[in-house]
């Protein structure tokens, strides 16, 4: 339930980089106005993460999710209202981004703290396979629709969606294994120690885990890399490849096609990832993956054209097999570095994501409008990366004394 939660929230919260042409094309809205609603889109996706990790602690997953699925669905339906520009900030930004990041990365990092003792770098790559892809694979027939019957009947079909999720999640979703009267996947009956609950403060706890993290360099350097991550995919691939390739002559179900094509193979990129992390150094890992993201991105304005050739194709692999590989280990530095903290930190550590997806997306929309093109924000994307890369190298374990211990209480196997 899980992976389909993050699959529907990513999908939900990336379906307006397919409705941007459509837009464009009734109303004459300009990227740079639609690029500004995705932005705060993606910024309270991020934001809301660490206050949503919080209240899952206070309130359950199943009331959380529940609420953020409503608040997607008035987004989506209410969205078919819409006659002026400023109301794409109500709909698309505030209530998709705040449902959709309610269900974010925080919730894979939430239910990989909980429920797993060991293997959680394979773990976390699954669960964060269903958000990466998600997001790709619901924009073809999003695109589609959109395209054949127009972008309204496509809205209508995600509120619908978003809705129909909500009996499910609340059916099948459980906050902690004792719940089903089991311990954590590979935790020992002899020694393992339940985590310390939190039935109050949930804001509290949030701004808190935030000052205690930003004491620390290495989340200064995991906040800056998590951002280029950000902005290297959802904010620059995610929301502007279609109108990207739309500009040279690309029909935008062929280019949300290829965005697909690129969520099939970030299945096996993330879930590999997930495996070299409970195996490798995380850092070298980090490294090698925003090297490769940056190589990639400095050669794609060479590769689009009108139709699909080879080196696309070779470009959608790439891409794909290192969409999110860079979440396994990041959320394992985390826990390496702030213990007891890691799932909030994590949340501001995705925040940080975000907002460099946010700046990406309002930036390429903006170098769009100016030059007509989008070949400076493919090439800045390419320097970010390599940034990241040193940034990801430079990381070192921190002195955590102050993260408190868990309780001794012992579970019922």
């Amino acid at each position: 339930m899980a992976f389909l939660a993050l699959f529907g929230a990513a999908g939900f919260r990336g379906a307006p980089g397919a409705l941007m042409v459509p837009l464009h094309t009734e109303f004459g809205w300009s990227m740079s106005v639609m690029s500004a609603a995705v932005s705060l889109n993606l910024v309270l996706y991020g934001l809301v993460a660490p206050f949503a990790a919080a209240l899952m602690d206070r309130f359950g997953l199943r009331r959380v999710v529940s609420i953020a699925l409503l608040l997607v669905a008035l987004g989506a339906a209410g969205s078919v209202f819409m006659t002026a520009s400023w109301q794409l900030l109500v709909f698309w930004g505030v209530l998709i981004g705040g449902g959709t990041g309610s269900m974010a990365l925080v919730l894979a990092a939430t239910i990989t703290e909980r429920w797993f003792a060991t293997r959680r770098g394979l773990v976390m790559g699954i669960l964060t396979a269903g958000q990466a892809t998600g997001q790709l694979l619901i924009l073809p027939p999003v695109a589609a629709i959109a395209e054949g019957i127009g972008w309204r009947p496509a809205s209508v079909i995600i509120g619908a969606v978003a809705l129909a999720v909500i009996p499910l999640a609340v059916w099948v979703l459980r906050d902690y294994p004792e719940e089903k009267g089991v311990l954590p996947f590979g935790a020992d009956p002899e020694t393992y120690i339940a985590p310390t609950r939190h039935g109050t403060g949930a804001l509290q706890r949030a701004v808190e885990g935030l000052a205690f993290a930003i004491k620390h360099r290495a989340f200064w350097a995991l906040a800056i890399a998590f951002a280029v991550c950000g902005a290297t995919t959802n904010g620059l691939i995610g929301i502007h490849f279609i109108p990207s390739a739309h500009d040279h002559g690309m029909p935008a179900a062929t280019a949300a096609g290829l965005l697909a094509a690129v969520g099939v193979f970030d299945i096996a990129g993330t879930i590999a990832s997930g495996w070299l992390t409970d195996r490798f150094d995380p850092r070298k890992l980090l490294a090698i993956y925003y090297t490769f993201r940056g190589v990639s991105l400095l050669l794609l304005p060479w590769l689009l054209s009108d139709r699909v050739h080879v080196s696309m194709v070779m470009f959608i692999v790439i891409y794909g097999l290192d969409w999110v590989a860079t979440v396994p280990p990041t959320a394992a530095l985390c826990r390496s570095f702030f213990g007891e903290h890691s799932t909030i930190v994590f949340g501001w550590v995705f925040a940080a994501h975000q907002i460099g997806a946010a700046l990406a997306a309002l930036g390429a929309g903006i170098i769009r409008d100016v030059f007509e093109e989008y070949t400076y924000a493919w090439w800045g994307g390419a320097a970010t990366c390599l940034l990241a890369a040193v940034l990801s190298m430079l990381t070192k374990k921190t002195h955590t004394e102050d993260t408190p211990a868990r309780t001794a209480v012992r579970a019922t196997p």
